[in-house]
């Protein structure tokens, strides 16, 4: 059973949209409220398992108690119904842990489908937003696992372990570094296994994490070349 919060600023709208959602088996509505605050004081009440929230709430409202649930109850799910068809707008419901969001001038059947989406611990998303979600974690991890290396550990590197570095970075095998640098296969192997265990990684990929690390020394001041010898 899903237990509902409808949450509108206009009672009226309010009470309409709670009855369509009444005659659909398996839904009932727990309460209806018109600010942030009376949606938070009827949620222990009601015993809600999922909050309806129109996201016209002013001052931001439905963002607000959406992160507000978040904290309190995250078992309660905060599906967020007339949203502007604005991708930063929805990236920054979901991000902030909506379960689902329904646009505006959506059919009657396409919310439902949302709701129980929703409730099953899924969520309809556009394959945009769907895309630039994906994005956006690539984006966390990546400054996740940066935030965990060392940059002080490049220092390490000699001039020509870096050279080998950011040629790592741009997908070169070990072959094609060597006729790069205009040096043998194994020199580049020697290099590489070098690399390795002064940035105290286990692989190539890992060892191209550090490359942003290079470029802030570069803008620095240029470093003098040296030969392999």
């Amino acid at each position: 059973m899903i237990r509902i919060i409808v949450v509108h600023q206009t009672r009226l709208i309010a009470s309409l949209i709670a009855s369509v959602l009444t005659e659909e088996e398996g839904i009932y509505v727990a309460g209806l409220a018109t600010s942030v605050e009376e949606a938070l004081g009827k949620v222990e009440r009601s015993n809600c398992n999922m909050m309806l929230v129109a996201a016209t709430l002013p001052n931001q409202g439905a963002l607000t108690l959406t992160q507000e649930m978040v904290k309190l109850d995250p078992t309660v799910k905060v599906m967020v119904i007339g949203m502007p068809d604005s991708e930063n707008m929805i990236l920054q419901y979901v991000m902030a842990g909506a379960a689902g969001y329904v646009l505006q001038d959506v059919t009657t059947e396409r919310l439902l489908e949302n709701i129980w989406a929703a409730h099953n611990e899924k969520a309809l998303i556009s394959p945009n937003i769907a895309a630039t979600l994906i994005n956006q974690l690539a984006e966390l991890a990546r400054v996740s696992s940066q935030q965990a290396l060392d940059p002080l550990a490049v220092e390490e590197l000699t001039p020509r372990e870096r050279d080998v570095l950011n040629l790592i970075g741009e997908g070169m095998t070990n072959q094609e570094i060597a006729g790069q640098l205009v040096v043998e296969v194994g020199t580049v192997k020697t290099h590489v296994h070098n690399i390795l265990k002064k940035l105290d990684v286990a692989n190539r990929e890992e060892a191209a994490a550090f490359l942003p690390f290079l470029e802030d020394e570069a803008e620095d001041g240029p470093e003098t070349a040296v030969s392999d010898a």
